[in-house]
C-alpha cells in the first residue's frame, strides 16, 4: 500500500485535472468569445463618440462651424449601436423566449416589413397566409424580420419579397432580393457578430455588423433556425424557420395542419 499510493494520488490527481479541465472548457470559450464581443463593441463605439468630440470642440472654438446635423447623424448611430449591443446582452444572458404567448405572425410580418420604407432603397412585396400563428415575443421577431428586410433592401438591385408560409409543423419567413447572393464559404460568417462581408462600405452605410447576429439569436431563443440560401432566380433568400401554433394552442406537434 505504502509503495502504491504515490501512484495512486498521481493518478487521482490527473484524473481530477482532466474532469476539471473538460467540464470547463465551455466557460473557456464563453469568456473568450465575451472578451472578443467587449472589444469589438469598445471598438464600434469608440468612432461616433470620437466623431462627437471633434465637432464638439471645432463648435466650441468656431461656433459658425458648428454642424448640428452631423451631429445628430452621430448621436443617432451611437444610440441605435448602443440599443443593438443591449439586447445582444440581454439575448446571451436569458434563456429561451417562452412560447406559450401567442404572436400573429402574418400581422408582425407586414408591420416589421413596412418600417423603414421612408429610407432610399427597393420597396418591399409581402405575400402572407391568411393567418399563421406561433409563440414568443412579438416585438422580438418584428426586430428579426426588421433587420433581414434591412439587409435585403441594402443589397437589392430593385427587388425585395417577404414571403410567409407554413410547412408541416413550421412557420416560415423568406426574405429574397436579387442582389449579388452571399457565397456559400461565407454563409455562417455573416452571423457573427460585427461582420461585414464588404469591406468597402462605410460603416454608416454598412451598419456595425450586428443586424443578421441579432436575428439569429432570436431565432435560436425561439427555438428555430435562420440560415441563408441561393435566390433561385438569383440574390440572397433568408430562411426564418419557427415551431407553428397548432389549433389547441400549443407550439408545433406531429401532424399540425
Amino acid at each position: 500500500m505504502i509503495g502504491g499510493l504515490p501512484i495512486l494520488l498521481v493518478l487521482v490527481g490527473f484524473l481530477t485535472w482532466l474532469v476539471a479541465h473538460r467540464s470547463l472548457r465551455p466557460v473557456a470559450e464563453a469568456v473568450e468569445r465575451q472578451r472578443r464581443f467587449v472589444a469589438d463593441a469598445s471598438h464600434e463605439l469608440r468612432n461616433p463618440i470620437a466623431s462627437l468630440r471633434t465637432q464638439l470642440e471645432i463648435a466650441v472654438e468656431h461656433p459658425q462651424l458648428l454642424d448640428l446635423e452631423g451631429m445628430v447623424d452621430d448621436t443617432v448611430r451611437l444610440q441605435s449601436l448602443a440599443a443593438d449591443l443591449l439586447l445582444l446582452a440581454r439575448l446571451d444572458a436569458e434563456p429561451e423566449t417562452p412560447a406559450d404567448t401567442p404572436v400573429d405572425l402574418v400581422a408582425v410580418v407586414r408591420e416589421a416589413a413596412g418600417a423603414g420604407v421612408e429610407v432610399a432603397g427597393p420597396g418591399v412585396e409581402v405575400e402572407t397566409p391568411p393567418e399563421l400563428m406561433v409563440g414568443g415575443s412579438g416585438k422580438q421577431l418584428g426586430r428579426a424580420v426588421e433587420n433581414l428586410v434591412a439587409n435585403a433592401r441594402r443589397h437589392a438591385a430593385g427587388e425585395v419579397r417577404v414571403v410567409v408560409r407554413r410547412e408541416g409543423s413550421s412557420a416560415l419567413v423568406e426574405v429574397i432580393d436579387d442582389g449579388p447572393g452571399v457565397p456559400a464559404y461565407e454563409r455562417e460568417r455573416i452571423f457573427e457578430r460585427f461582420v461585414r462581408l464588404d469591406d468597402a462600405r462605410s460603416r454608416d452605410e454598412g451598419g456595425a455588423g450586428l443586424g443578421l447576429a441579432i436575428a439569429r439569436e432570436i431565432a435560436r431563443h425561439h427555438r428555430g433556425t435562420l440560415t441563408v440560401h441561393d435566390n433561385p432566380t438569383g440574390g440572397a433568400l433568408f430562411r426564418l424557420t419557427l415551431p407553428a401554433r397548432v389549433s389547441g394552442g400549443g407550439v408545433g406537434g406531429r401532424g399540425a395542419q
